[in-house]
């Protein structure tokens, strides 16, 4: 729905396997005012179309990779959902892809554009923090009822950090990774499968016996200036929603989990000071629009900045705020905890995407 409200943008053809969803989709974008859209069921149809600039891919996370050559290899920038890839031939395909085609690739990590981390961000580059020499990230979300076949069985067979980029994306953007630094190793250790089994025979209807993934994942990264990042993954267990996202730095401190907190100056800062800050360094143009994004968006409108951002970009050439090498970083994860784990948790070199 909110695509129907971004400036200058037009939706011209959307693309579903399913029909049912197709006419739900133009229902929607009928009730927001538009009202003529090609529609298909063969992605490669969309993608050839010559008045398609952009594709916008949010299908589940195994098609994910193809979708994105598909598109790049037919001449279109592209926006795909979270994670973007499950293996590193797969990053490493989409990055070689979109550097041949000189074409964009950008992930849609919508937490990226948190107010609060890109609040902090800022001040961690302006040297608010001094040097970041910590970082934690992560995805603690209890899925209990919500919990969809094909990502349970995805979790049954691969063992690791399979959702990491919640939690690892804005910390990489604080930290400047693949700008200032980056990531050299990683290690990764999970914990026994216990609630897994359970979950999958309840909503697959088939035992659960050699449920591979651990209840809680636990990943540490360690960059080339020596900074470390403690990274956690626990879809499983009931506890509250976190995406952890401290910054531990030797003049200061953010975290925002359970409640946003800022240590600067030798001390905490209160409620409402801590508000104050992060409001001042909020970017100016998104301070200006999460009032009128929020309208949009039932995440107090950061999917939409995100989309209207993306957009901005796109039209006056700029820079994306993230790229796809931010892509390839945070989606290696997958399969870098994977091999970790299986090799008796063990030290792994983590790919130069940048080379």
């Amino acid at each position: 729905m909110r695509w129907c409200h971004i400036p200058h943008t037009e939706i011209v053809a959307i693309c579903d396997i399913s029909t049912e969803r197709i006419h739900s989709a133009k229902s929607i974008m009928a009730d927001n005012g538009v009202n003529t859209c090609f529609a298909t069921n063969n992605a490669e149809i969309l993608c050839q179309r010559e008045d398609v600039d952009l594709v916008y891919i949010c299908t589940d996370w195994e098609s994910h990779a193809d979708l994105v050559c598909c598109a790049l290899e037919n001449g279109k920038h592209v926006a795909v959902e979270v994670p973007a890839a499950m293996t590193v031939k797969d990053c490493w395909k989409i990055v070689n892809l979109a550097e041949q085609q000189q074409l964009h690739c950008m992930m849609l990590e919508n937490t990226c554009y948190d107010y609060f981390e890109m609040a902090t961000a800022a001040m961690a580059h302006a040297g608010k923090f001094g040097e970041i020499v910590h970082a934690a990230g992560g995805y603690h979300h209890w899925l209990n009822e919500r919990w969809e076949p094909w990502r349970l069985r995805y979790n049954y067979a691969n063992r690791g950090d399979i959702y990491p980029t919640h939690g690892l994306g804005p910390v990489c953007l604080a930290l400047g990774i693949h700008r200032t630094d980056r990531i050299e190793t990683l290690v990764s250790m999970d914990s026994a499968p216990v609630s897994g089994p359970d979950y999958y025979q309840r909503f697959c209807g088939e035992n659960g016996n050699g449920f591979r993934n651990g209840d809680v994942t636990t990943t540490l990264l360690r960059t080339r200036l020596g900074r470390t990042i403690v990274l956690d993954h626990d879809v499983m267990t009931p506890r509250p929603y976190s995406r952890l996202y401290q910054l531990v730095g030797t003049k200061g401190y953010a975290a925002k989990y359970p409640k946003e907190t800022l240590w600067l100056d030798g001390r905490e800062l209160t409620d409402n000071e801590c508000k104050r800050v992060i409001s001042e360094w909020l970017p100016a143009d998104i301070r200006e629009a999460k009032e009128n994004a929020a309208k949009y968006d039932d995440r107090g409108g950061i999917s939409f900045i995100m989309d209207s951002r993306l957009v901005d970009n796109l039209r006056h050439g700029k820079q994306m705020d993230m790229d796809v090498y931010d892509l390839a970083e945070w989606c290696a994860v997958v399969e870098l905890s994977r091999l970790s784990i299986e090799g008796g948790f063990v030290p792994v070199a983590f790919p130069d995407f940048r080379r």
